[in-house]
């Protein structure tokens, strides 16, 4: 959580605001514009051919980030316990898959992997970065949801994913 500085503390690390930038060369916001810039973490790669079915347009690029402003969210959000135990399987989620649904918003997706062992699943909202858009952007991680074993049945229930992992291999 923030401390008495502002800096949002994730797991060991501490996110700490950066400087803000106000010159016509940054190029972050526009001419004379004040933004904070934030740190972006790498977090992985996607499958592309697995994403297909979300957008009508193409995919521009594998890479997936979070920002520090996305990780505090999730940690406002759904806890810091939650960014502990299950952030480090980010990467993992959304190399491996069980499921992908279609979001309702434009070029999303939910990205979803069942822990047996713990008795959830967790869903990364991941929004995709497609053609006609900056081709400098990466794909990101919106925000991370936990999910009963009960309610992940009920989403199968009512919604088709577009992506599942095939059990018989």
């Amino acid at each position: 959580m923030l401390d008495g500085l502002g800096n949002l503390g994730v797991g060991k690390y501490k996110i700490t605001p950066k400087s803000v930038v106000n010159s016509a060369e940054s190029g972050i916001i526009g001419t004379n514009s004040r933004a904070v810039v934030e740190d972006v973490h790498k977090i992985g790669n996607i499958d592309i051919e697995k994403f297909k079915a979300i957008t009508d347009k193409k995919i521009l690029t594998n890479q997936v980030i979070i920002t520090d402003n996305r990780i505090k969210h999730i940690i406002e959000r759904r806890g810091q316990d939650f960014y502990n135990e299950y952030g480090k399987y980010f990467s993992d989620i959304l190399a491996n898959p069980d499921y992908i649904f279609k979001d309702d918003k434009e070029n999303t997706a939910l990205v979803s992997k069942s822990f047996v062992h713990k008795g959830s699943t967790v869903n990364l909202v991941l929004r995709l970065v497609v053609e006609g858009e900056n081709p400098e952007y990466k794909n990101s991680i919106i925000t991370a949801i936990k999910e009963s074993n009960k309610r992940f049945a009920q989403r199968l229930r009512n919604n088709e994913p577009v992506y599942r992992v095939d059990t018989n291999e």
